[in-house]
C-alpha cells in the first residue's frame, strides 16, 4: 500500500510541475494564436495558427515591419494582429493616392494588399509620441488598424508580443522583403 501511496504522489507532482512550467511558458515565453479575419491578407489567413513571441520585446523594441498583437481597447477579449508601420517620434500620413508617408518620405513597403482607399485620420499626419506605434493590416481597405480612431497609436506595453512563425500551416514570415 505505501508503495502505491508514493506512486500516484509522485506522478501527482509530477503533473504538478509539467502543469506549472506549461503556465509559465504560456504567460511569459510564448503563445498560440489563431488569425481571425482578413485584415492580414494576403501573409496571414483566417484559421492560420502562430506562436507570439512573448520575450523579445522585453529586451528590445519593435522594429518597422514587425506584425504584432495587441487587445483591442474595446472589444471583449479580442486581440488584433497587425503590422508596425510608424515608430516612436514619426509621423505617418497617407495621402488620398494611397501612399504611405513616413516624416515625409514615401515608405518603400510591399506589404500591402492594395492601393488605400481610405487615409482615414492619417490624411492630415499622425505624429506618434515616444512610446507609440503606428500599425496597419496588409489587406489595407479591409483592416481596422491605427487609421481607425478607436484603434489608434498602440504603446508597446500594449503589444502582447511579436508574431515570429506560423504553425499552420507552418512556414515562416515577416521582416523586408
Amino acid at each position: 500500500m505505501n508503495k502505491v501511496l508514493k506512486e500516484i504522489l509522485s506522478t501527482v507532482l509530477y503533473l504538478l510541475v509539467i502543469f506549472a512550467l506549461t503556465f509559465l511558458f504560456i504567460t511569459f515565453v510564448a503563445q498560440r494564436t489563431e488569425v481571425s479575419g482578413q485584415s492580414m491578407e494576403p501573409t496571414l489567413h483566417d484559421g492560420d495558427s502562430l506562436l507570439v513571441d512573448k520575450v523579445t520585446y522585453r529586451f528590445s523594441d519593435p522594429a518597422r515591419f514587425d506584425i504584432v498583437i495587441f487587445p483591442y481597447k474595446y472589444g471583449n477579449r479580442q486581440y488584433f494582429i497587425k503590422r508596425v508601420i510608424g515608430l516612436p517620434g514619426e509621423t505617418v500620413r497617407v495621402d488620398t493616392d494611397g501612399n504611405i508617408y513616413i516624416d515625409d518620405t514615401l515608405l518603400t513597403e510591399n506589404y500591402g494588399a492594395e492601393v488605400i482607399l481610405d487615409p482615414g485620420r492619417a490624411i492630415d499626419g499622425v505624429k506618434l509620441g515616444p512610446d507609440e506605434y503606428f500599425v496597419m493590416g496588409d489587406n489595407r481597405n479591409h483592416s481596422m488598424d491605427s487609421r481607425d480612431i478607436t484603434v489608434g497609436s498602440i504603446k508597446k506595453s500594449e503589444f502582447l508580443g511579436k508574431a515570429f512563425i506560423r504553425i499552420y500551416p507552418f512556414s515562416t514570415f515577416g521582416g523586408v522583403d
